[in-house]
Parts: C-alpha cells; sequence; structure tokens
C-alpha cells in the first residue's frame, strides 16, 4: 500500500546539506538545523539571545555569532562562550523524506 503520510509544515533543509557535527543557517527561516551525531537533528533559533543579530556560522561543533562572539552548542543550544547567558530556543525537528522539517 502506498504511504499517505504528509510532509510536515514548516522550514527545511535536505539531511545531505547538514554535516555531522555541524549544521545549516536556513535562509527562509528564523532558524539554524544542526546534526551533533549521525542521524540526530536539532534545530534552534538563529536569533542571538545576546543583543539580537542573527548567527553567522556553524562549525566545530558550535553556532557563532560574529556580533560579539556568542557561542552556543550544537546539541542543545547551550552558551558555551558568552557574553550571550541565555541559549537559543529550541524548536521541534521531523525527519521526512531525507528533509529536516522544523516544527513552527
Amino acid at each position: 500500500s502506498a504511504s499517505t503520510a504528509e510532509a510536515p509544515k514548516g522550514p527545511s533543509v535536505a539531511t545531505s546539506k547538514v554535516p555531522v557535527g555541524g549544521g545549516v543557517i536556513l535562509d527562509n527561516a528564523d532558524y539554524v538545523v544542526t546534526q551533533p551525531s549521525k542521524g540526530k537533528y536539532k534545530a534552534f533559533s538563529k536569533i542571538c539571545t545576546h543583543q539580537g543579530c542573527p548567527v553567522a556560522s556553524v562549525r566545530d561543533g558550535v553556532i557563532h555569532c560574529d556580533c560579539h562572539g556568542s557561542e552556543y552548542s550544537i546539541k542543545d543550544g547551550s552558551v558555551t562562550n558568552p557574553p550571550a547567558t541565555k541559549g537559543l530556543a529550541v524548536a521541534k525537528t521531523t525527519v521526512f523524506e531525507s528533509k529536516v522539517y522544523v516544527e513552527t
């Protein structure tokens, strides 16, 4: 029998675009999608909690904001380097047909 499942609503990115140990900042939505370990996807707000700048990059296991140097864990969004004192907001993700969807 054919699957009648519908794709989840919300912004998405192909799983192949999200590197293990890194992530992707979505252009079309206010989220960053990470893959802390193979097959495990996480999503966070891409707005830095320090002064509201969008984060700039994801590398070496951290989400980096260029405005003042705040960094966040790709695993849980927690602050790994101040000046930010509050972690990034977590969003729920669903993987469907080789895409990671962020539930908004």
